[in-house]
């Protein structure tokens, strides 16, 4: 396993955290502020979905922690899992989420409650979207880095609020063309969206609980690194699955039979290197070296 690999990815995905639990503690601030202000009831559920993220970015800290746990006799295997319960509560975060932009919308439409016209509404709304469209892109693009699934999950989670900020938007243009339901419309649209990415999301975490292989991607690059190796002769039983944000893979390798224990030695270690140098996630290694015989080709 490369620690410095694991170790430089946690800094990463706490520095992203960080970074987002500052920005929504100040959105949640001055949405909640302005909303009650001007009596924009539309900003105040915004400024509550702000305070839902911090919620999440919370969870992504302690599925950090617990995931960054050096392995122990009951746990010989590290603890990544704890990152994918994390994943998993904040998919349904946003599951929870996206069917509040349903259920409140159809509400207001059936009610029809209108939202408020003052200016300071939209103003608020637009810096939202641009402040968490950001947040959004920047924990993306460390989450892709680290692959992180918790990461990437909450990632998505800044978005929701970016775009129920759309929404808040969306409701005052409305009613300045005299359209009352634009918001209500545009709040069900969304909220359909954030359940579609909820349930892709609790899907990955359910493939790697039940021991779901890595991505095809990822196992043609490990075959072509194997390949590579001119002193393997054949190879096969290639097994892979991911735990957290590490790769475990192991496999069978056949070498020349007249090697001693020592070359063969080297041949695997050599193997275990290139995988390590050549594949950007952490990876757990474990190479069976057979003779390369007849009755054990398959």
């Amino acid at each position: 396993m490369d620690d410095t690999k694991q170790k430089n990815a946690g800094k990463q995905i706490k520095s992203v955290t960080n970074l987002a639990i500052v920005t929504n503690a100040v959105l949640f601030i001055f949405k909640l502020s302005v909303g009650f202000l001007y009596g924009s009831v539309a900003l105040i559920a915004d400024g509550m979905h702000s305070l839902s993220d911090m919620t999440t970015d919370l969870a992504v800290l302690l599925g950090l922690k617990l995931s960054s746990k050096e392995p122990d006799q009951n746990h010989p295997y590290g603890h990544g899992r704890a990152e994918t319960f994390s994943a998993a509560l904040i998919a349904l975060f946003l599951l929870l989420v996206g069917a509040a932009f349903v259920y409140y919308a159809a509400t207001n439409i059936t009610k029809g409650n209108l939202s408020s016209l003052h200016i300071a509404v939209p103003i608020v709304a637009i810096i939202s979207i641009i402040v968490k469209e950001l947040l959004y892109r920047i924990t993306k693009r460390a989450a892709v880095k680290s692959h992180s699934t918790a990461l990437y999950a909450n990632a998505w989670h800044q978005r929701s609020d970016a775009l129920s900020s759309v929404v808040v938007l969306t409701g005052f243009m409305s009613l300045k063309f005299g359209f009352v339901y634009g918001d209500g419309i545009a709040a069900i649209v969304v909220g359909l969206m954030i359940i579609l990415v909820a349930v892709r999301i609790i899907g990955d975490c359910l493939g790697e609980l039940t021991e779901s292989a890595i991505d095809q991607g990822t196992i043609e690059h490990i075959k072509h690194i194997i390949n590579d190796n001119c002193s393997i002769r054949r190879w096969h039983k290639l097994r892979t699955r991911t735990v957290g944000r590490e790769v475990f893979l192991d496999l069978h390798i056949l070498v020349d039979p007249n090697l001693n224990i020592a070359a063969a030695h080297e041949i695997a270690e050599s193997l275990e290197n290139a995988l390590h140098s050549q594949i950007a996630r952490p990876v757990n290694i474990t190479v069976h070296i057979e003779p390369d015989m007849p009755a054990l080709r398959k």
